[in-house]
């Protein structure tokens, strides 16, 4: 590599992701295929992957937004599928909102019912968490199998429709169908992506995203 490289120069932390943030904005002008929060949650998609092509693969269910902040308002529950997820949703962010996130993939009960029964782990987790913590939200960025069976428990009736999923299984082997399934369903709040991308850090900057717009509403309020 020949020439010189020109560095920005970025003293804080802070200043990095507001500076990412303002490259986002000025590559993507307006007028922009999302505005709000919206844009809000597919700007923080962007940033957490640098790739811009979510912008056009992210799918919002209509009440996914308003739904997703009145659960974290209310102090949700959030069950992710895995670890991973679960610590890319900081508790610096769920403590001030009485929330709570838990992860049971290494749960005994979960491990023992996944043996038992020939299954997974993400689908016995999801069984789990659907009968014991009745989560306000779900975020899946891993395991197909646990957002299908998210999906047929809630079609077949045994189990509520969350305030919002978050549907983002990565990979080749029925990611793209499982998400499919969760956006033709009609009765979950999503925030989804088409076809094979996703993540597990893509699924936690979501809830970080809807997060900041309520730790900002009760900043404004002096709640906090």
């Amino acid at each position: 590599m020949s020439g010189k490289i020109e560095l920005m120069t970025v003293a804080k932390p802070g200043d990095i992701e507001k500076k990412s943030f303002e490259i986002i904005d000025s590559e993507v002008p307006e007028p922009r295929k999302f505005d709000g929060i919206e844009w809000q949650i597919a700007r923080r998609m962007v940033h957490t992957t640098a790739d811009f092509e979510l912008i056009d693969l992210v799918r919002f269910h209509p009440e996914a937004v308003v739904s997703g902040l009145d659960a974290l308002r209310s102090g949700c529950t959030i069950v992710t599928d895995t670890e991973m997820a679960r610590c890319g949703i900081p508790m610096r962010r769920m403590t001030p909102l009485d929330c709570n996130v838990r992860c049971l993939m290494n749960d005994p009960q979960v491990i023992a019912s996944a043996k038992k029964n020939s299954t997974t782990r993400a689908h016995a987790a999801l069984e789990l968490a659907a009968e014991s913590l009745k989560p306000g939200i779900h975020v899946i960025g891993n395991a197909p199998t646990a957002l299908i069976r998210l999906v047929n428990l809630v079609e077949e009736g045994r189990m509520a429709p969350p305030a919002l999923v978050v549907g983002m299984p990565v990979g080749f082997v029925n990611a793209a169908e499982s998400k499919a399934m969760l956006m033709n369903c009609g009765r979950i709040p999503f925030i989804a992506i088409e076809g094979r991308k996703g993540g597990s850090a893509l699924a936690a900057c979501v809830i970080n995203a809807l997060a900041e717009v309520v730790l900002a509403e009760r900043s404004l309020s002096g709640e906090i």
